[in-house]
């Protein structure tokens, strides 16, 4: 009832529909410029896909004026697509055509599939009150651009999930709200439409759980249910070409987990079972299956971790300039990557990220600095240095953060003003 009667907090109204990755060139892209055809998905469903009653065009299509004075629309599509990423929010205002094409299909797919997509870094982080903001970096200009606020369901939420789905959608799931508890709410933003949508619940409510993205789809397991504080056993998947929530099986315990990464085409979880101990279990997507896993991977396993290239990725200390490789064949950690620049041990330096951007691994600080590490070039080093691996593209000023830090320890002031709760990348 509390869902009916509360106003829509996010916008509905968008076109949304699943990426043609038929389409590979320009040829032909004329009648897919909008103004002819609003949608390129008129077959799905009304109730998730919603459209206003407009009457027929007929010809009013042929009189539009074209998307670029004296070329024909095709090359002008041609032009539009290789436009830098920082420059699409002015794009949108040009016009409504202009609009539509950005924020549709057919831009964003083609873009993608010329290879002509670009990766932001999105950081969401809680600051001393608990109040949640996020702010996307280009690595390009290395600039922080601008964000529409987050959705005041999640402005102070907990323990919610963070997934990117269709390279573009920004997934926000879960979580505890302060005064109503766990929630089973789903929103995600698009970087097309530079807007926040809604999306299917949840099937149970839950906070401080485990999320992956394996196929494109969102799974879930574990984390609390509402008042209670127990531990969850079950587990759930979200399709977005059926846009609906499923159950898959039950964790073999329940388990609140801390850490998750996966690897090998497998889901590896670690966390908290209902009277504290450390747990470790492995989810098989092949045969829907979870088994308890204890091996040398998971025994050196720290966080933040993440996979690359098929290898297994994590920081092996505070700040984040020094990486571990798993060696799948010795089942150890064997490999360093070390920049030997260590910037100190104080929770603003502390690592709080390792994603994969643009084939290269990215290290994320509570200081919103950025280091990244070309780990492809490790086997031309043969034995040599690694520190030209290592680059800074995002941080400015970190000496000074740096003497800031160690005044304020000396102080008794180490408190940290604010802390990076997730780290993704989206395309554009």
């Amino acid at each position: 009832m509390d869902r009916v009667l509360q106003p829509p907090l996010v916008d509905t109204t968008a076109c949304l529909c699943r990426v043609d990755t038929g389409l590979r060139t320009v040829a032909g892209a004329k009648k897919y410029v909008p103004g002819t055809k609003l949608c390129l998905r008129p077959d799905i469903k009304p109730s998730i896909h919603p459209t206003r009653n407009k009457p027929a065009r007929g010809d009013r299509s042929r009189n539009q004026s074209p998307l670029l004075p004296g070329l024909p629309d095709d090359l002008a599509i041609a032009c539009l697509i290789r436009v830098p990423r920082v420059e699409h929010r002015k794009l949108r205002l040009v016009c409504k055509r202009w609009y539509r094409l950005l924020v549709g299909n057919f831009f964003y797919s083609l873009r993608k599939s010329l290879r002509l997509a670009e990766e932001w870094i999105y950081v969401i982080k809680r600051d001393r009150d608990g109040k949640i903001s996020w702010h996307a970096f280009d690595p390009v200009y290395q600039q922080w651009q601008p964000l529409p606020p987050v959705p005041k369901e999640y402005s102070g939420a907990l323990g919610f999930g963070c997934a990117v789905l269709n390279g573009c959608h920004l997934y926000l799931f879960g979580g505890k709200d302060p005064l109503k508890g766990s929630m089973r709410r789903v929103i995600f933003y698009s970087t097309r439409t530079n807007k926040w949508h809604r999306a299917p619940d949840m099937l149970r409510r839950r906070h401080f759980f485990g999320s992956c993205v394996i196929n494109n789809c969102l799974f879930v397991a574990g984390g609390e249910n509402e008042g209670v504080h127990r531990s969850l056993r079950s587990a759930e998947v979200y399709d977005p070409n059926k846009n609906r929530w499923s159950f898959i099986s039950d964790m073999s315990t329940a388990m609140v987990p801390f850490i998750g990464v996966v690897y090998d085409r497998k889901w590896f979880l670690k966390g908290l079972g209902s009277h504290r101990q450390v747990l470790s279990e492995v989810y098989q997507p092949e045969n829907d299956s979870w088994c308890p896993v204890q091996n040398g991977m998971v025994s050196g396993w720290r966080n933040p971790s993440t996979t690359l290239n098929g290898k297994l990725y994590a920081l092996d200390c505070k700040d984040g300039c020094k990486l571990r490789v798993y060696d799948n064949a010795t089942d150890s950690w064997s490999k360093h990557i070390d920049s030997r620049m260590h910037l100190g041990s104080s929770r603003a330096l502390e690592a709080a990220a390792l994603i994969p951007l643009n084939g290269k691994l990215c290290i994320i600080r509570n200081n919103m600095s950025i280091s990244l590490v070309d780990v492809s070039k490790l086997e031309d080093l043969k034995g040599s240095s690694a520190e030209q691996l290592w680059e800074t593209i995002a941080g400015k000023g970190q000496f000074k953060t740096l003497v800031t830090n160690l005044l304020s320890s000396l102080a008794g002031r180490n408190r940290l003003k604010t802390h990076i709760v997730h780290s993704q990348v989206l395309q554009a």
